[in-house]
């Protein structure tokens, strides 16, 4: 199993990112998808997750009504869309297999929102 996050980096308050983590190694089609953040001295914190078959999604409150989760199963590829970004979303983002699963596995992307 490997996932690839990338799409992080520095972005102004208000500002939006994409996020994207690279599947391989399983069959992507047969598993959900997770995206959780772990910010300096914190618990990491399950951000959001996607179905299989995208029919159930969900989100943290500190994320929902400006975040999107979608799936590309052609590319084995989940994404996360962060718009009207704070300072509080600080952190380096994971995405893991499995609906709500906080166990990091690959290297994460760094999002740092500051003006």
């Amino acid at each position: 199993v490997q996932l690839v996050e990338s799409g992080g980096g520095s972005v102004q308050p208000g500002g939006s990112l994409r996020l994207s983590c690279a599947a391989s190694g399983f069959k992507f089609t047969s598993y959900s998808m997770t995206w959780i953040r772990r910010a300096p001295g914190t618990r990491t914190e399950w951000v959001s997750s996607i179905s299989a078959a995208a029919e159930s999604i969900g989100y943290s409150t500190s994320v929902k009504d400006r975040s999107t989760i979608s799936g590309d199963n052609a590319k084995s590829t989940v994404y996360l869309q962060m718009d009207s970004m704070q300072p509080e979303d600080t952190a380096v983002y994971y995405c893991t297999r499995g609906w709500g699963t906080t166990t990091c596995g690959g290297q994460g992307t760094q999002v740092t929102v500051a003006s």
